[in-house]
């Protein structure tokens, strides 16, 4: 288990307690946290810190995949790892968030069907010995999916308070990319089948 992994893990874990703090209900306890007035704009403080924990997690995506190609400990457990840990955190929210009213349910169901046909075609050609990484496409929609929902966590402050609603943009831009990159990786491993 070397480092990258060790990160990779850790937003598994991180993925545990962004769970926990938007779903918990703190009410039941007669635990009141704290609800913020920004200009109108009413925030559950439970998202800011589900939202900070979304930030790290996603940043840690970029740091474990730096380390790992600049100290050459790619590895195929690696890059399985990677893959499951970035939908396990990004698909979590998605169900949060579609939800509780704050994305189209829609947005969820293609995003995670997407995910599950490219996971079916990812074992199909490990059964071949071949590790499929992440395309760019596919790096591109995870980075727009991951600062549309930071910005959501935040209730897309400051953007909402210019009426630019940047969280939902990033969002559905996302879903249409996952969708493109899912035919790539279609296209890659019936090429190289």
């Amino acid at each position: 288990m070397n480092l990258p992994n060790k990160i990779t893990i850790s937003r598994i874990i991180l993925t545990l307690f962004i769970i926990f703090f938007c779903l918990f209900p703190f009410y039941s306890l007669n635990i009141n946290l704290p609800v913020l007035n920004v200009k109108g704009i009413i925030i559950d403080s439970k998202y800011i810190i589900a939202g900070i924990l979304f930030v790290i997690a996603s940043i840690s995506d970029f740091i474990d995949g730096k380390i790992a190609r600049g100290r050459g400990m790619v590895t195929d457990t690696g890059k399985l790892l990677d893959s499951i840990a970035d939908k396990v955190l990004v698909n979590s929210v998605l169900v949060i968030f579609a939800s509780n009213g704050f994305i189209s349910p829609v947005v969820a169901v293609i995003y995670i069907f997407r995910d599950e046909v490219v996971n079916v075609l990812r074992m199909h050609a490990l059964r071949y010995g071949r590790v499929v990484p992440a395309s760019m496409m596919g790096k591109i929609k995870t980075f727009c999916m991951m600062s549309g929902l930071s910005l959501m966590f935040f209730y897309n402050i400051p953007f909402e308070l210019l009426n630019i609603h940047l969280d939902k943009f990033l969002v559905y831009f996302a879903t249409i990319l996952s969708v493109v990159s899912g035919f790539e990786y279609y296209f890659a491993i019936m090429k190289n089948k």
